[in-house]
């Protein structure tokens, strides 16, 4: 893979020098610590590439085959990094191909710094060549967005987004550059942002909600903790382990929350949510005190919201107030980053057990591994399935990989059996549910951690979304592990026609190439393995490669993942079959 020497040193003192808008921002990202963007070039975005070209030992650009592998690409980076990801594309289709990423990003709270070139200032609103309106098209999928038309508001407006982009609740920040910006000249000096009028990214705590909670914590009978990413942007792991520990509270993950506790915590009780685990999803009706941390109940949480947690007192833990009382009102909002917030409670906390209330957890996972998991991984038919891959996977990398997945019935399979011991070590697509997602997240993701494993979970129609970033894998070298769980099927789709739709397979069964030869065309090494006997093997000489591995594991092709909340259920009639 391509390595990137990091300059620490900066390359401006406050001393202004006269330059180009183009080279203003990269000088702007470079101040901003930014050695690492994806992207592909095009007119109006030519200026700024120039500028790169003179720049490269300094600032690494990865040319991904599609912007939205290079947005996505971005996103992988800033999952595993803690840093800002930053995108780059042209203007018109370039500009509009960074949509969807952006917009899962802005759901999934992923700090990115997007960057679009535009038509020169005069022919706006002409419908110039490759114009697009994209500040009226991102509006409502970023957290800010602005329009550069002169030179002299780089350094302002670059520095005011990487602070926004970053700061309280992350999220996508874009900069539309118009081309006359990019070629103008300015006196450049950079003054990093650290405060932005009228917006304020981390509310202020209320000592009085914090002693509130802590009453409630200390006299409850069943509580229960439900965990969301907020533990791992605010980078609140070990805050979090000492609160629980101390309180004794089981504790359950949402889709992207995982790996913020280690898998194998006594007082981690599994997942919630539509495909989650059952004791979790069941016993959310039955505690007395249920604790939100760092999550916004999102409905594949929540399910029927008349019917949720209706018993318990609610205690928010949340760095956003629009999130608090949006779907489930709480009883006690605690405001405020969740780092901060836990450290602060934790003297308030009484230590305690609830043995009693844990074994509930535990007889009810009895339930679910004699109903569900032993038959998906100790299987009896020919087929292999997506389970017991995943079983393998995690005795192969003992736990320690960043598992990338994509969207559907895979992402889901990954979600529930794949083990965890660090964190940020669970990349997916969350709110969005972005198909094609996985590959070139996975590339951002090694990237900005090549020291560790990194492996990519898709399935056959999500890879072919975005295959074309194999060809990134092949110029960069990034040695990505890939894994096709292929069941010849849109499967999550197919398995909402078998339940809800009487078995009518409308457009979701899969005619598919040869991956096998499609990753050799790419240089990839790669295997099919569709016997239990070969499975150890493939998946041992993947990881043991130094090297990008494509793996394509032929799998039972209408298998279906339980256990289910059906929409619109409660999560008390959670099905397991």
């Amino acid at each position: 893979m391509e390595t990137i020497t990091k300059s620490t040193q900066k390359v401006t003192d406050k001393k202004s020098v006269k330059i180009s808008g183009a080279e203003a921002i990269v000088r702007c990202l470079l101040e901003e610590d930014v050695h690492l963007m994806y992207g592909y070039p095009g007119g109006a975005i030519m200026p700024v590439y120039d500028e790169l070209y003179k720049y490269e030992k300094q600032l690494h650009h990865v040319l991904t085959r599609h912007e939205q592998g290079a947005i996505h690409a971005a996103q992988g980076f800033a999952r595993v990094t803690d840093k800002v990801g930053v995108a780059i594309a042209t203007s018109g289709p370039g500009a509009t191909n960074l949509i969807t990423g952006i917009a899962d990003a802005q759901i999934d709270s992923t700090p990115l710094v997007c960057i679009t070139g535009q038509v020169g200032s005069h022919l706006l609103g002409s419908d110039a060549f490759q114009e697009t309106d994209i500040i009226s098209i991102s509006t409502p999928v970023t957290k800010w967005n602005y329009q550069i038309t002169k030179a002299s508001e780089i350094p302002e407006v670059f520095a005011k987004a990487f602070y926004i982009a970053k700061s309280g609740r992350p999220g996508p920040v874009l900069i539309d550059v118009t081309k006359d910006a990019q070629f103008g000249e300015l006196d450049f000096s950079y003054e990093p942002c650290n405060q932005v009028r009228s917006y304020s990214p981390v509310p202020e705590t209320d000592p009085a909600q914090l002693e509130a909670a802590a009453k409630l914590i200390n006299s409850a009978k069943k509580p229960f903790i439900v965990w969301g990413q907020g533990l791992t942007l605010g980078n609140a792991e070990q805050e979090f382990k000492d609160f629980i520990e101390k309180a004794g509270i089981p504790s359950a993950s949402t889709l992207l929350g995982l790996s913020a506790l280690p898998s194998d915590h006594d007082l981690h009780v599994g997942m919630v949510g539509m495909h989650g685990n059952y004791a979790p999803n069941k016993l959310t009706n039955e505690c007395d005190l249920f604790l939100a941390i760092g999550m916004r109940f999102d409905d594949r949480v929540t399910g029927n919201l008349e019917t949720y947690a209706k018993q318990a007192k609610v205690i928010h833990f949340e760095i956003d107030p629009a999130e608090v009382d949006k779907n489930v009102k709480a009883d006690v909002p605690v405001l405020g980053n969740v780092k901060d917030t836990l450290a602060a409670i934790l003297p308030m906390i009484e230590k305690r057990e609830h043995k009693a209330w844990m074994q509930e957890f535990h007889d009810l996972y009895d339930i679910e591994y004699k109903e569900v998991i032993d038959g998906q991984i100790n299987v009896s038919s020919e087929g292999l399935t997506m389970a017991e891959t995943m079983m393998v996977l995690n005795k192969t990398t003992k736990g320690d990989a960043v598992i990338v997945s994509d969207v559907g019935q895979h992402q889901m399979v990954a979600s529930r059996y794949s083990k965890f011991n660090q964190g940020r070590s669970k990349v997916t697509s969350g709110g969005l549910g972005t198909m094609g997602f996985a590959l070139p997240a996975a590339i951002g993701a090694k990237m900005g951690a090549p020291e560790r494993e990194v492996v990519a979970i898709m399935g056959d129609g999500g890879f072919q979304m975005n295959i074309q970033e194999l060809g990134t894998i092949l110029q960069t070298k990034a040695p990505v592990k890939i894994v096709v769980l292929n069941n010849q099927f849109l499967g999550m789709v197919r398995q909402w026609q078998e339940l809800f739709f009487d078995g009518r397979y409308a457009s979701t069964v899969m005619v598919n190439p040869d991956f096998i030869k499609i990753a050799e065309g790419y240089g990839i090494k790669a295997r099919q393995v569709s016997k239990r006997g070969d499975l150890a093997d493939a998946v041992e000489e993947m990881i043991a490669s130094k090297e990008s591995y494509f793996l394509e594991v032929v799998v039972e092709m209408e298998e279906n993942v339980f256990p289910m909340i059906p929409t619109g259920s409660s999560v008390s009639d959670i099905r397991l079959k």
